[in-house]
C-alpha cells in the first residue's frame, strides 16, 4: 500500500518535470519503482540527446531524490533492438 503512494507522488514530479522536456522535443514515460529505483523510459529527443545523462542524474534523479526520501536512484530503460 505505501508502494502506491511513493508511486503516486513520483508521478507527480515526472508531471512537473514533463512540459520542460516537451519543450526540447522530448518526453519520459514512467516504466516502474522497485527497491528504491525509479524506471524510465526517456523518449524522442531525450533518447539521443548528448545530455541524457546530465538532464538524467543532476536533473530528474536529483528532484525525486530530493521530494521523495524513498528514491535513491533513478535508471534510463533502453530497448535493446
Amino acid at each position: 500500500m505505501e508502494n502506491d503512494k511513493i508511486v503516486e507522488e513520483i508521478k507527480k514530479i515526472l508531471n512537473k518535470i514533463r512540459p520542460y522536456l516537451n519543450s526540447e522535443g522530448g518526453d519520459l514515460e514512467f516504466i516502474d519503482y522497485k527497491d528504491g529505483i525509479v524506471y524510465i523510459k526517456m523518449l524522442g529527443a531525450c533518447q539521443d540527446c548528448g545530455a541524457l545523462d546530465s538532464t538524467l542524474k543532476d536533473g530528474i534523479e536529483a528532484l525525486l531524490v530530493e521530494n521523495v526520501p524513498e528514491v535513491i536512484e533513478v535508471k534510463n530503460i533502453v530497448d535493446e533492438v
